[in-house]
Protein backbone atom coordinates (compact mmCIF):
# COMPACT_ATOMS: atom_id res chain seq x y z
CA UNK A 1 0.00 0.00 0.00
CA UNK A 2 1.14 3.47 -0.96
CA UNK A 3 1.15 6.35 1.44
CA UNK A 4 0.25 9.64 0.48
CA UNK A 5 3.46 12.16 0.67
CA UNK A 6 1.45 14.38 2.96
CA UNK A 7 1.02 11.34 5.12
CA UNK A 8 4.70 10.71 5.06
CA UNK A 9 5.21 14.14 6.14
CA UNK A 10 3.29 13.72 9.16
CA UNK A 11 4.81 10.59 10.09
CA UNK A 12 8.29 12.40 9.78
CA UNK A 13 7.53 15.26 11.61
CA UNK A 14 6.12 13.39 14.70
CA UNK A 15 9.03 11.47 14.91
CA UNK A 16 11.12 14.82 15.62
CA UNK A 17 8.83 15.34 18.65
CA UNK A 18 8.47 18.91 19.97
CA UNK A 19 11.71 18.58 22.21
CA UNK A 20 13.98 18.55 19.46
CA UNK A 21 16.92 20.68 19.40
CA UNK A 22 16.49 22.29 16.01
CA UNK A 23 12.93 22.92 15.79
CA UNK A 24 12.94 24.52 19.65
CA UNK A 25 16.02 27.26 17.80
CA UNK A 26 13.94 27.72 15.22
CA UNK A 27 10.69 28.46 16.90
CA UNK A 28 12.80 30.57 19.73
CA UNK A 29 15.29 32.24 17.96
CA UNK A 30 13.65 36.16 17.03
CA UNK A 31 16.38 38.77 15.43
CA UNK A 32 17.79 41.19 18.17
CA UNK A 33 15.40 44.04 16.95
CA UNK A 34 17.43 47.26 15.16
CA UNK A 35 17.89 50.15 17.30
CA UNK A 36 20.52 51.25 15.42
CA UNK A 37 19.49 51.81 11.87
CA UNK A 38 17.68 55.35 12.76
CA UNK A 39 21.35 56.89 13.43
CA UNK A 40 22.53 59.32 11.63
CA UNK A 41 25.14 58.05 9.09
CA UNK A 42 29.01 59.08 9.56
CA UNK A 43 31.78 57.91 7.73
CA UNK A 44 32.56 55.96 10.73
CA UNK A 45 28.91 53.93 11.52
CA UNK A 46 28.56 53.40 7.60
CA UNK A 47 29.85 50.24 7.78
CA UNK A 48 27.78 48.92 10.23
CA UNK A 49 24.48 50.76 8.91
CA UNK A 50 25.36 48.93 5.78
CA UNK A 51 25.70 45.66 7.65
CA UNK A 52 21.67 46.35 9.44
CA UNK A 53 20.25 46.96 6.46
CA UNK A 54 21.38 43.19 5.34
CA UNK A 55 20.51 42.14 9.27
CA UNK A 56 17.15 44.08 8.72
CA UNK A 57 16.70 42.10 5.48
CA UNK A 58 17.25 38.89 6.80
CA UNK A 59 21.05 38.38 5.23
CA UNK A 60 22.97 36.77 8.24
CA UNK A 61 25.44 35.62 6.33
CA UNK A 62 26.47 38.99 4.53
CA UNK A 63 25.12 41.26 7.76
CA UNK A 64 28.18 39.22 9.13
CA UNK A 65 30.39 39.93 6.56
CA UNK A 66 29.95 43.59 7.76
CA UNK A 67 29.53 43.65 11.26
CA UNK A 68 32.98 41.52 11.32
CA UNK A 69 34.79 44.62 9.65
CA UNK A 70 32.91 46.89 11.89
CA UNK A 71 33.82 45.20 15.18
CA UNK A 72 37.40 44.98 13.99
CA UNK A 73 37.42 49.08 13.68
CA UNK A 74 35.82 49.13 17.01
CA UNK A 75 36.12 45.95 19.37
CA UNK A 76 34.64 47.17 22.29
CA UNK A 77 31.38 48.13 20.67
CA UNK A 78 28.69 46.13 22.63
CA UNK A 79 26.18 46.60 20.17
CA UNK A 80 27.80 45.86 16.91
CA UNK A 81 28.71 42.39 19.07
CA UNK A 82 25.26 41.86 19.98
CA UNK A 83 23.94 42.16 16.69
CA UNK A 84 27.13 39.51 15.94
CA UNK A 85 25.29 37.42 18.29
CA UNK A 86 22.16 37.64 16.58
CA UNK A 87 23.67 37.22 12.95
CA UNK A 88 25.26 34.59 13.85
CA UNK A 89 22.31 32.20 15.39
CA UNK A 90 20.28 33.19 12.62
CA UNK A 91 22.58 32.18 10.33
CA UNK A 92 23.16 28.91 12.08
CA UNK A 93 26.51 28.95 13.94
CA UNK A 94 25.61 28.82 17.41
CA UNK A 95 29.17 28.49 18.22
CA UNK A 96 30.50 31.55 16.69
CA UNK A 97 27.70 33.47 18.37
CA UNK A 98 28.25 32.05 21.98
CA UNK A 99 32.01 33.26 21.13
CA UNK A 100 30.59 36.60 20.93
CA UNK A 101 28.83 36.37 24.00
CA UNK A 102 31.57 35.66 26.27
CA UNK A 103 33.11 38.61 25.04
CA UNK A 104 29.71 40.82 26.21
CA UNK A 105 30.17 38.99 29.19
CA UNK A 106 33.93 39.61 30.34
CA UNK A 107 33.25 43.53 29.13
CA UNK A 108 32.97 46.25 31.76
CA UNK A 109 29.63 47.59 30.17
CA UNK A 110 26.77 45.32 31.48
CA UNK A 111 24.00 46.75 29.52
CA UNK A 112 23.22 43.84 27.50
CA UNK A 113 23.11 41.54 30.46
CA UNK A 114 19.41 40.56 30.03
CA UNK A 115 19.91 39.62 26.16
CA UNK A 116 23.23 37.94 26.96
CA UNK A 117 21.50 35.90 29.27
CA UNK A 118 18.91 34.99 27.02
CA UNK A 119 20.92 34.79 24.04
CA UNK A 120 22.86 32.30 25.93
CA UNK A 121 20.31 29.94 26.23
CA UNK A 122 19.76 30.09 22.48
CA UNK A 123 22.70 29.38 22.16
CA UNK A 124 22.96 26.55 23.88
CA UNK A 125 19.67 25.31 22.68
CA UNK A 126 20.77 25.33 19.19
CA UNK A 127 23.96 23.38 19.74
CA UNK A 128 21.78 20.79 21.34
CA UNK A 129 22.64 21.52 24.36
CA UNK A 130 18.83 21.62 26.05
CA UNK A 131 19.77 20.81 29.71
CA UNK A 132 22.59 24.00 29.52
CA UNK A 133 19.49 25.96 28.12
CA UNK A 134 16.81 24.85 30.39
CA UNK A 135 19.28 25.54 33.40
CA UNK A 136 20.10 29.00 31.81
CA UNK A 137 16.11 29.62 31.19
CA UNK A 138 15.27 28.60 35.24
CA UNK A 139 18.48 31.36 35.66
CA UNK A 140 16.58 33.91 34.02
CA UNK A 141 13.17 33.08 35.55
CA UNK A 142 14.70 33.49 39.25
CA UNK A 143 15.36 37.04 38.72
CA UNK A 144 13.47 39.92 37.44
CA UNK A 145 14.49 39.68 33.65
CA UNK A 146 13.19 41.28 30.47
CA UNK A 147 13.17 38.00 28.82
CA UNK A 148 11.51 35.92 31.52
CA UNK A 149 8.03 35.18 29.21
CA UNK A 150 10.54 33.51 26.60
CA UNK A 151 12.84 31.72 29.56
CA UNK A 152 9.17 30.44 30.78
CA UNK A 153 8.10 29.37 27.26
CA UNK A 154 11.44 27.61 26.34
CA UNK A 155 11.12 25.95 30.05
CA UNK A 156 7.69 24.06 29.20
CA UNK A 157 9.01 23.16 25.65
CA UNK A 158 11.37 21.15 26.93
CA UNK A 159 9.44 19.83 29.86
CA UNK A 160 6.90 18.67 26.87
Amino acid sequence: MRKSPFILILLVLSACGSKDPASLCEKFYTPYPDMVTDRARTPDNGPFLDAMALYNDGDYAGAITGLDRAIARDPGNSAIRMYLVSANLGAGDAYKAEMHIDFLENQSDKSYRDQVDWFNALCWLCEGDTARADKQAHYILSRPHTYKKQAQELVDALKK
